[in-house]
């Protein structure tokens, strides 16, 4: 990924990256480290968490899940060479100076390999059983505005003092600075009116999960018309999509995937489906091969245990030469 100047927003390469994104649900820290390690050696360009305490999507809070910060650090120490972040992490779970500071740590510590993802959550039920307030959508589209401005002011300026109605820092600083000149900011999220808008106000880039391809040239063209309208160059923001990896390498596998996407989405499996690599290797290079077609800068596979291990090695072994013409 490019690293603009500090401060500003420069134009970034259009030469796709292609990433895996975890879910640290139903494993243990020894299988994370070995499956970093593995995806790091392959050569994925980006390796990143999702930001929850409870199992996605929930299934009544059963399931084994481990927090995303500190499974960053951990994350950072057993990699070398790919990018590392969360897409996303919810605004409303930690005050943003924190998460700023948080941000600067993790940089340091992968080597300037960090970048900051931003949302306004969505999982109703972990926020609540945790003690989280979780307003209506507009109060935490307003959150996650006012989170993405803190993060951006304190990691590229000396002293911040900001009053927002529900975030305040007071001659803050946050030093060490990263390693990066600008550490790159992402706004997660499909929302056309609001989600789209902060994203072309504040962000490096912009990342949807589990829509089409034809969903997310779509909504790229949103982004686009609301650069226009903040007088931002499109091409400035990166824009990425995460893919839920249903991959199998035969009928029967395949079949069991369908079931298994079924079970979890339950209402939302449609919607989840037409942004899934529900397929086999030949198919899933032409799938991702859509997604950059339609302006992709990144795609990621998701991953959620348990997944086909051999369709995975399927991936990085066949898939990603493929997208990546080599």
């Amino acid at each position: 990924m490019v690293e603009p100047p500090a401060g500003t927003f420069a134009m970034v390469s259009r030469m796709a990256s292609f990433g895996v994104h975890i879910g640290q649900q139903n494993l243990s820290a020894a299988d994370l480290r070995v499956l970093w390690r593995r995806l790091d050696a392959a050569g994925v360009d980006w390796i990143s968490v999702w930001d929850h305490f409870y199992e996605a999507p929930f299934q009544g809070g059963g399931q084994a899940h481990f927090e995303a910060l500190t499974t960053l650090g951990a994350l950072a120490a057993e990699t070398r060479h790919a990018r590392i972040g969360c897409l996303v992490f919810c605004a409303g779970y930690r005050n943003p100076a924190l998460l700023a500071k948080a941000a600067t740590t993790l940089d340091h510590l992968s080597g300037g390999r960090f970048e900051l993802g931003l949302g306004a959550g969505w999982h109703v039920q972990e926020a609540l059983a945790y003690g989280y307030p979780f307003p209506d959508i507009g109060t935490r589209l307003d959150m996650l505005d006012e989170a993405a401005a803190v993060v951006r002011r304190l990691l590229d300026e000396d002293r911040v003092t900001f009053a927002g109605r529900h975030f305040q820092v007071d001659d803050a600083t946050c030093r060490p600075k990263p390693v990066q000149s600008r550490l790159p900011l992402w706004v997660g999220g499909r929302g056309e009116k609001r989600t789209l808008e902060i994203a072309a106000r504040r962000a490096d880039g912009w990342n949807a999960a589990y829509v089409s391809a034809a969903e997310f040239g779509r909504l790229a063209g949103v982004l686009d018309q609301w650069c226009e309208a903040e007088g931002r160059d499109p091409a400035t923001i990166r824009r990425g999509v995460n893919v839920a990896f249903h991959m199998a390498l035969d009928a029967a596998g395949l079949e069991n995937e369908r079931r298994k996407l079924a079970a979890d989405w339950r209402g939302q499996a449609d919607r989840v489906r037409s942004g899934s690599l529900l397929c086999g290797p030949g198919e899933a290079a032409e799938l991702v091969g859509q997604y950059v077609e339609r302006g992709a800068d990144a795609v990621n596979v998701a991953l959620r245990a348990p997944w086909d291990q051999d369709a995975l090695e399927a991936y990085l072994e066949e898939v990603l030469p493929a997208v990546r013409g080599a």
